[in-house]
């Protein structure tokens, strides 16, 4: 029969003792670790890193992590690197304050609705969300490459072949999202394509997403980033899954050649106008990749997400399929090498121990974050 500790605190602490205590409740003396699931014995010099949290464990609390560096800002919050002070584990700690508009928690209330549900490998993980203080936190798993609009910056443009891996990822995390879940995620763009060390690329950042009441749905509000919009939706129209395709091949595109495939006039580093911008893509061809750079397949892929009615785009379960994603199976590419060698600031993080952390030297790296709480981009300095 096991005894039942019930909630009765600790008897006051010898004299010698030099341990201390977290706020959390965790005890610490020496290689001695005690709180309220039990006693670890953790040796200074031990090699073997502690078991990993994992987000079914629900066992993260505010007072047990570090904060690092503020990686991120927003529209009322900001996006923190912090560290599990008992397995060095870290994560990304989104802070997001509650005296905001309406409209703007309707938002917060969907990204915690669709982080919680969401279980898929290709879509960044949310381990845990609390409430404190008049704001929100919401505990993420800590992509450690940055976002592909960061390491793009980086190699300016990526070969096909790492392109159709990075795309497989990115069209397995739109199929769950988009069969699964029933979410539109309205505001796909390299910024919100998150990367590791591993060479997985996830979906991220979903202050924006609809979810669907059902697989036939349609939306017609009007949030996300301008121009990754596809011509229903810049326009005001109604709009279903497909309209994030669109966005995916103009991400794709903007990673094979450099540039955002809708110029802006000329002497302008940018779109200034809305209209202007919702011009060029209602009314001007969609854009395509020059067949004279890249393969037949390649230009194909693109062609079937940026066809202007959505009727004629092929849905992300169809592009799984097409020739282009398989023609460099046989190639064996390593986005983990890749991602790597091109020389994006990965931090390698290895024999973490909770009772070592202090003594590990690690590069902090940046992510880049979306701003998810306005129509428009966030642009990290």
């Amino acid at each position: 029969m096991g005894v039942n500790w019930g909630t009765r605190s600790l008897p006051p602490l010898p004299a010698g003792f030099s341990g201390s205590t977290t706020k959390s409740g965790t005890f610490m003396d020496g290689d001695l670790l005690v709180n309220k699931d039990g006693v670890r014995i953790v040796s200074q010099t031990e090699t073997e890193a502690p078991p990993l949290i994992k987000p079914s464990d629900n066992q993260l609390n505010l007072e047990d992590i570090d904060t690092i560096k503020v990686v991120g800002k927003g529209s009322g919050g900001i996006v923190q690197l912090v560290q599990h002070k008992w397995t060095g584990q870290f994560f990304a700690l989104k802070v997001i304050q509650m005296n905001v508009e309406e409209s703007a928690r309707r938002q917060i209330a969907q990204e915690l609705k669709i982080n919680q549900s969401s279980q898929c490998p290709y879509v960044v993980v949310c381990y845990q969300s609390f409430y404190s203080n008049g704001a929100i936190s919401i505990i993420l798993e800590y992509m450690d490459g940055g976002s592909l609009a960061d390491f793009l910056k980086k190699v300016k443009t990526i070969p096909e072949e790492y392109l159709a891996a990075i795309c497989e990822q990115v069209l397995k995390g739109l199929l769950y999202l988009h069969h699964e879940k029933h979410i539109i995620h309205r505001d796909l763009k390299p910024s919100n394509l998150l990367i590791n060390h591993r060479g997985e690329v996830k979906i991220t950042d979903f202050g924006v997403s609809a979810i669907m009441a059902s697989t036939s749905g349609q939306a017609n509000t009007f949030v996300g980033t301008y121009n990754y919009m596809s011509p229903e939706r810049i326009s005001g129209g109604k709009y279903g899954y497909k309209s994030d395709i669109w966005s995916l091949g103009l991400v794709l595109l903007e990673c094979a050649t450099g540039q955002f495939p809708y110029s802006p006039p000329e002497q302008q580093d940018g779109w200034t106008s809305f209209y202007e911008l919702m011009e060029a893509i209602v009314d001007q061809p969609p854009p395509s990749a020059p067949s004279d750079q890249f393969s037949p397949e390649f230009c194909s892929f693109i062609s079937a997400c940026v066809q202007k009615e959505p009727q004629q785009r092929l849905s992300a379960q169809e592009l799984m399929t097409h020739p282009f994603l398989k023609m460099y199976g046989d190639l064996n590419v390593d986005l983990s090498e890749y991602f790597t060698d091109a020389g994006s600031p990965l931090a390698t993080l290895s024999n973490l121990s909770g009772m070592s952390i202090a003594c590990i030297q690690f590069q902090i790296v940046k992510i880049q974050i979306s701003d998810f709480l306005v129509l428009s981009a966030f642009e990290d300095d």
